[in-house]
């Protein structure tokens, strides 16, 4: 990914993006070169090693995971907020319009989970980051005796161990302070929420 150094994220902002935006587009090197992408959950999970690794699961009866069997090369991309940005909210001069945006790209070789317990714990992964841990949330454990072992049948649990994070937060940087504070004010007034998360970002990132 192309990314000038005053838009470079480090590792840590990396990590907030893939945690809170966990909707990916999974893309791994088919046969033929050409690449085969699937939208799915990816959790980034802390194993110690210095990116960590992402956990997930697809359906059976999608030959991507085929490409696993053959150590592919993979790409999991993660966007955060963005927001259009008009050169009508600059100060008076000779601009031009642009997109604000916040992203990951994840590298990795997935690896496929084979056992049954494995993929039960991917699930469980899964259903605690979205359900959370109170009462009246969903788990395995509402399921029959034995469900859960049938349905990880038609689905495929895999791990990427992540070789390489590429994070990029632009976000006006290389606007001077006026500039970037008129485009936050007019993104905090929209009603996208999108647009006002990217102001909220833009925040964060102000000298």
């Amino acid at each position: 990914m192309y990314i000038p150094k005053h838009f470079e994220g480090d590792d840590a902002i990396g990590r907030e993006i893939m945690l809170a935006h966990s909707w990916a587009l999974l893309m791994t090197a088919g046969d033929d070169g050409a690449p085969v992408a699937t939208h799915l959950s990816l959790l980034w999970q802390n194993d110690d090693t210095p990116h960590g690794s992402l956990v997930g699961h697809m359906a059976r009866a999608n030959a991507h995971w085929k490409l696993f069997e053959r150590n592919a090369d993979s790409l999991a991309l993660f966007w955060g907020p963005h927001a259009y940005v008009s050169p009508t909210w600059y100060a008076p001069g000779v601009k031009v319009p642009t997109w604000n945006y916040v992203t990951v790209h994840a590298y990795g070789r997935p690896q496929v989970i084979e056992d049954t317990q494995g993929a039960l714990d991917v699930l469980t992964k899964l259903a605690t980051a979205y359900e959370g841990a109170g009462d009246d949330s969903w788990s395995l454990r509402r399921l029959p005796p034995g469900n859960a072992e049938a349905q990880t049948k038609g689905i495929v649990a895999f791990r990427m161990a992540l070789s390489r994070v590429e994070t990029k937060i632009k976000l006006s940087q290389n606007r001077d302070l006026e500039d970037r504070k008129r485009v936050i004010e007019k993104l905090e007034t929209s009603e996208s929420q999108d647009a006002q998360a990217t102001a909220a970002w833009m925040k964060r990132v102000l000298p």
